[in-house]
Parts: C-alpha cells; sequence; structure tokens
C-alpha cells in the first residue's frame, strides 16, 4: 500500500513566481501554511491573504494551520527555558487535530506544509510536523530547489551528521540517536521567548520569522 505523501517547503526570499514554479514542480495542489504569525514585512506576497488570492488564481487551494501546527506555541506551559519544545507540542490535542487534518487532506489534494525558513533543518515544519506526520505513516517529502526533493530519511541522515551522532554508538539504534538529534537541534533553531537579536538561519529568515 502506498503511503499518504505530504510536501514541505519554504517560501525563503523567493518572488511569488519563483515559488510558484516550486509547487508547479512538485505538483503541489494545496497549500498548508504552518507559520504561527503567516506575514512578512520584507516579502508581503507571502502575507495570508495576498498568498490565498495569488494562489487561489493558479488553482492552488489555502488553509491556514498557524494556530494548530504553527511553531510559536501561545502557552508558557509548551516552553521549557524559554525556548519552544516541540515534544510537549506534539502532545497537544489541538496539534494532533491540525495534524490529522493536513492527513486527511492529502488523500485528496497534494498538499504542501508551508513556512518561511529556505532550509527544512532550520524549521518546525520539518522538526516538528514532519517528523510527526512519518510517525502516523505519511511519507514526507521536502521540496529543497525547483530540481530537487528529498525524503524525510533523507534529512534525518542530515539531522545525524549534524548531531554528530551517525557513528556515536554503532549498537545504539537509528531511533534513540534520532530522539536526542531531534532535541538537539530543536534547542537550536526552534522559537525562543529569550532572543532579543534571533540568529538568521541559512534561509535568510530570523529564528523566530514566520514559526
Amino acid at each position: 500500500m502506498t503511503a499518504t505523501q505530504i510536501w514541505s517547503v519554504g517560501h525563503s526570499t523567493l518572488s511569488y513566481e519563483a515559488f510558484l514554479e516550486r509547487l508547479r514542480t512538485a505538483q503541489i495542489t494545496a497549500i498548508a501554511d504552518v507559520r504561527s504569525a503567516p506575514y512578512s514585512r520584507a516579502f508581503p506576497h507571502f502575507n495570508r491573504e495576498s498568498l490565498k488570492a495569488a494562489l487561489a488564481t493558479d488553482n492552488i487551494a489555502y488553509v491556514f494551520l498557524g494556530k494548530e501546527l504553527g511553531g510559536r506555541p501561545s502557552s508558557d506551559d509548551l516552553f521549557t527555558d524559554g525556548v519552544a519544545d516541540y515534544e510537549k507540542m506534539a502532545r497537544v490535542p489541538a496539534f494532533a487535530l491540525g495534524l490529522e487534518r493536513v492527513f486527511q487532506g492529502a488523500k485528496t489534494y497534494n498538499i504542501a506544509m508551508m513556512c518561511s525558513e529556505k532550509n527544512p533543518l532550520d524549521c518546525h515544519r520539518c522538526l516538528l510536523v514532519g517528523r510527526s506526520l512519518v510517525e502516523i505513516g505519511a511519507e514526507v517529502l521536502h521540496v529543497l530547489s525547483e530540481s530537487r526533493t528529498v525524503g524525510h530519511e533523507w534529512i534525518e541522515d542530515q539531522l545525524l551528521d549534524m548531531a554528530d551522532k551517525s557513528h556515536a554508538d554503532m549498537f545504539a539504534p537509528r531511533s534513540e540517536l534520532l530522539i536526542d538529534a531531534y532535541r538537539a537541534r530543536a534547542r537550536k533553531v526552534a522559537y525562543s521567548k529569550l532572543a532579543s537579536h534571533p540568529s538568521k538561519s541559512l534561509g535568510g529568515q530570523s529564528r523566530d520569522a514566520g514559526s
């Protein structure tokens, strides 16, 4: 049985036309916007209302799921030491409902979850939402450019390399190494209430931009 496919894409600093080309290349027919704050001062064509209208003109559906699947939680209980805790967020009922909505929608549409960061490893759409979708049986594919899309397993290989876990213990299960690698990466890139000058990601977005 073929797994349900769900894509991930970051708008980064792209023009709308370049962004649309990526969607068309991947044959995307619907966008699930997982930004907590669906606005961009520098790139207003990615503001929620503007983007929804433009996508409709190009026959691509749009749904905002930033409240359910966003990376910037509203509850203080979902932070650890001032940083958004993805493991806690994944256990919230509203998150599970949003996840199921994307999963079920993918049976009708070719859905891409969208956030602002270019690199999936800098973004909760990969480290939180993508990981959770894989756990419920989806095949998650990350659109890196017009000519390159990679599977979530490839992303996890990079995650292990970044955490220096790929050869840490030849006898440790991959799943165990990944838990630590996900946790370490999330601590570096997740939204922080303490970061007055958030570091820049590879996609040109600040640590908390669009999260």
